[in-house]
């Protein structure tokens, strides 16, 4: 016993040997956490108090359920083989197998995964001839998965409009159909065995006589049904020993429920929350900046990290000039903490939305730096930016077979499987392109006159002005504005503009006009070659990007969190919503909080006064999360370029120590300067402040004498034009 339990600070030992009774852990980052679960759970199993078939024990991830029995295969001399410890759907998964003829569903039902699940849905929805432009596949099958996971079934779910009917029409062929092939999607493991469970008795009583302790991980991300799943389990007597951090719940957009860890300590009356609140991840001062930080939220359960490992270095903080900068003195910093020993595997690129990976994993590829883009795609190989790729492509030749095959049908314009197949015969038949053999008529036909009229309307543009132009008459922006979760896919798309733009400033010659002009096929090889450039995999020596929700669970030695600037991070989407009660923005703080929480030993962190946004400049104010964290934790890299600014010539900007000091600003090959627009004695890009609205920048001008006016980014406040002659605007 002694040798299990050495090694636990107090706050661990109480909750590992609490009495059988409800218990509520808030597990800190770098708390120790999975530690006091699995010890928990070995400390019940070595006294005793349950066998190990009388356990049940919930995690997030299968690499969490699998390190949790082999450290409990260590603790313990015991067969963890059998034991109930897995995800949800692994566990529900288990339920509806022992009891498929309860459940409804044959023997051997077969699971789909989410491309399983779009493709059935494409299949019913050609079946039934439902225009699969007005129902988009793929947001039929978010509209089914969220109403399951509410625990709605087609004749519950509600429907106040013509459109949602017919959503919910569709919802319940979709359930006949998979009754039909004997099929079920995630989100139906969970309904169907939560279902068994209420309906049938025998069975309830059973688990519910079987199961006297209940571990939960991760509480704090369980959805709606995933808790009344639990309560169900626990309806006989169990004792629930939930563990989580209400500060880091940032999955609300996947259906996550903070509020169930509040309900759970009223409805189960939990006497007993405890606060593991000593860090062994992170120095003080990172931990100081998170506390500050996530302090602002205001409901929140409560607590505050420390740790007995120092203060460490202070917080590094840089303002760039422009985005292209900010990744420019990364990449020497990276490469700075290469040479004095630190591996680049141990350092994390951290940003809050995919698409600012763009600019980032230019600066690094062109410097050689080698790095990996976990838990997603790098830039040039998402889906969407290869979609639009492929539409350039054919612009510039329009005989090239591969990008054809890719859109002909993308997005859906009706062309099917046969329809190409009998093109791909002729086109080899006749020795042409497919593209050539699609101009003499059939289905194919309207794409390859498509494909002709974009060339020509994009005779004369420039190389951003195209991409525009194809993103939009090509349908790829409509067809991604109609997926509920196709936000993201859209910002890639305007990155891909910004992409297009930096090339042009980059490589492009300027014409007799002076307007730089940008070559298409030089582009389309520049895409490619970083698109095939070497991704170091897991055992390579590799810097480390991701966005800040990959980023959970995960740690580090040194982090750089980017784009701290308001509208980005928090996000203009999260601060809007619920702006009267402040939700989404408190989800941005869990998620500046767990971003914040993955340093171990130095934190960066980095904004921009200006970013390219849709191929045109944008004026940003540094993110609220500067003032929310103490000036004593902060080391400044660079002046506060708001504040300091008009004391400085304008023909310079503050690089990096290491880089010399003052320095002339990024070369006009790279960013042009936006030219200084003067109106009233105010210029664009200019700092000022309001009495009402605070501290913002200029962002455009028009007007003159009594007509003149501003429109300016208050941040938080939002963008308002002003007048000069009502408006008492002075230099901030």
């Amino acid at each position: 016993m002694s040798t299990l339990l050495r090694g636990l600070n107090p706050p661990q030992l109480a909750a590992v040997t609490l009495p059988p009774q409800h218990a509520l852990i808030l597990a800190g980052a770098g708390s120790g956490k999975t530690r006091v679960l699995t010890t928990r759970l070995a400390w019940l199993i070595q006294t005793g108090q349950v066998g190990t078939h009388g356990v049940l024990a919930v995690t997030f991830t299968n690499k969490a359920a699998k390190e949790m029995l082999t450290r409990l295969s260590a603790m313990l001399p015991i067969n963890t083989r059998g034991m109930w410890i897995g995800t949800f759907h692994g566990l529900c998964n288990r339920l509806l197998r022992a009891h498929h003829r309860d459940a409804g569903l044959p023997q051997l039902f077969q699971i789909l995964d989410s491309a399983d699940q779009l493709a059935a849905v494409k299949r019913l929805l050609k079946a039934l001839n439902v225009d699969d432009e007005k129902f988009p596949p793929r947001d039929i099958a978010n509209f089914i998965n969220g109403q399951k996971e509410a625990g709605l079934r087609p004749d519950a779910a509600e429907a106040w409009d013509e459109y949602t009917r017919k959503r919910v029409e569709l919802y319940r062929e979709y359930e006949a159909q998979c009754q039909r092939e004997g099929v079920v999607d995630f989100a139906e493991l969970l309904l169907r065995s939560y279902e068994l469970l209420q309906r049938n008795e025998p069975i309830r009583l059973h688990y519910q006589g079987r199961f006297s302790h209940i571990l939960v991980d991760e509480f704090q991300d369980t959805n709606v049904l995933q808790y009344r799943w639990l309560k169900l389990l626990a309806g006989g007597g169990a004792h629930l020993f939930c563990v989580g951090d209400d500060d880091q719940s940032i999955y609300a957009f996947r259906g996550a429920e903070v509020g169930n860890m509040r309900d759970f300590e009223r409805e189960f009356r939990v006497d007993n929350v405890i606060r593991l609140e000593q860090n062994y991840r992170s120095h003080g001062n990172i931990l100081d900046a998170a506390n500050a930080i996530i302090r602002h939220n205001a409901a929140r359960l409560g607590k505050n990290l420390w740790t007995d490992a120092g203060s460490g270095e202070p917080i590094r903080v840089y303002e760039a000039f422009n985005d292209i900068e900010e990744a420019r003195w990364i990449v020497e910093e990276v490469k700075s903490l290469s040479l004095d020993g630190m591996a680049r595997r141990e350092m994390a690129l951290l940003y809050r939305s995919n698409a600012q990976s763009r600019v980032l994993e230019h600066a690094l590829f062109s410097a050689g730096l080698p790095y990996r883009v976990y838990g997603g795609l790098r830039f040039f190989e998402r889906q969407e930016v290869k979609h639009a790729l492929a539409y350039l492509r054919l612009i510039a030749n329009a005989d090239d077979d591969g990008a054809f095959l890719r859109v002909v049908n993308f997005p859906a314009r009706g062309i099917g499987a046969r329809t190409v197949e009998q093109l791909q015969d002729a086109a080899k038949a006749e020795k042409v392109s497919l593209h050539s053999t699609a101009r003499s008529g059939g289905k194919a036909a309207a794409f390859a006159a498509l494909i002709d009229k974009l060339k020509a309307a994009c005779e004369g543009l420039t190389l951003p002005e195209t991409v525009e132009q194809v993103l939009v008459h090509s349908g790829l922006r409509a067809h991604y504005q109609t997926e509920k979760e196709g936000q993201d896919r859209l910002a890639n798309l305007d990155e891909l503009v910004n992409a297009a733009a930096n090339f042009v400033a980059e490589e492009g010659t300027a014409d007799a006009e002076g307007e730089l002009s940008g070559d298409l096929a030089a582009f389309l090889s520049h895409a490619s070659l970083e698109a095939g450039e070497h991704q170091a995999g897991e055992g390579d020596d590799a810097l480390q990007l991701m966005t800040v929700h990959s980023a959970k669970g995960l740690e580090f030695d040194a982090v750089f969190i980017s784009g701290l600037e308001e509208g980005l991070f928090p996000h203009e989407n999260s601060v809007r919503e619920e702006k009267g009660s402040g939700g989404g923005l408190e989800e941005e703080r869990r998620l500046m909080y767990v971003a914040v929480t993955r340093a171990r030993k130095r934190l960066y962190l980095s904004h921009a006064q200006t970013r390219m946004l849709h191929g045109q400049t944008r004026y940003n104010l540094p993110s609220r999360f500067f003032d929310e964290i103490p000036e004593a934790l902060l080391k400044w890299l660079t002046p506060r370029m708001g504040r300091t600014q008009n004391a400085v010539s304008p023909g310079l900007t503050f690089t990096s120590p290491r880089r010399g000091g003052w320095a002339a600003p990024p070369p006009a090959a790279v960013m042009r300067r936006t030219a200084e627009k003067e109106t009233g004695g105010f210029r664009i890009g200019q700092n000022v402040a309001h009495a009402r609205f605070g501290q913002g920048v200029i962002v455009n001008a028009e007007g003159s004498g009594s007509d003149a006016r501003v429109q300016v980014n208050f941040g938080r406040e939002g963008v308002k034009w002003l007048a000069l002659s009502v408006a008492k605007l002075s230099a901030a």
